[in-house]
């Protein structure tokens, strides 16, 4: 008997630990430090983007502390990619499908991590289209915390470490060009959730 009493206190005290947790749906903006990391670019050096990404997310409470998270954003990225007193801005524009798993540190104060993938929309470096140069899929793995205020305001830090090479290989004037990168993304967000 004291089994059985034990084991509805439990499940009592789970589901209303549960049901404190509320779906919701919101919106996010934030700063991008975006690079490519892995081989350069030949003679010169790869350095930081600094750009931004905007999307949707919801919050769908699991059990307990745990929540998951996907989110749709889209996510411009990139490298400068500098030689000497020139060189060019590499920008890649994704649609990045974060689906992260939450964690409740404290009230307000969550850790997430999870798969970040991406499509490739569009890649341009200052003077040309190099689409056909990247892959269209991308993949990393999204590591961060974020905090979210009684009003539903809400702050994240976030590092996206890519996880596939987004190059392709490409051919110009008979030579065979193989560089092997990936898109490295330092995020700082601000959002609402309702």
């Amino acid at each position: 008997m004291k089994k059985l009493v034990l084991f509805f206190a439990v499940a009592l005290l789970s589901f209303s630990a549960a049901q404190s947790q509320e779906f919701r749906l919101g919106a996010k903006l934030g700063l991008n430090v975006a690079s490519l990391g892995g081989d350069s670019y030949g003679i010169g050096s790869l350095g930081a983007r600094t750009s931004f990404h905007i999307g949707g997310l919801a919050e769908i409470p699991l059990m307990g502390k745990l929540a998951l998270q996907p989110e749709l954003l889209y996510s411009s990225e990139g490298s400068d990619w500098s030689f000497g007193s020139g060189g060019n801005n590499i920008k890649l524009d994704y649609i990045r499908v974060p689906v992260l798993g939450k964690y409740y540190i404290i009230e307000g104060l969550s850790a997430e991590a999870g798969p970040v993938f991406g499509v490739l929309v569009s890649a341009n470096t200052d003077d040309f289209d190099v689409k056909d140069e990247y892959k269209t899929f991308d993949a990393a793995l999204g590591i961060g915390a974020s905090y979210r205020l009684d009003m539903g305001v809400f702050f994240s830090l976030r590092y996206n470490k890519g996880l596939l090479n987004v190059n392709e290989d490409y051919k110009e004037d008979g030579v065979t060009y193989s560089y092997k990168n990936q898109s490295n993304v330092f995020q700082v967000s601000a959002g609402y959730t309702f």
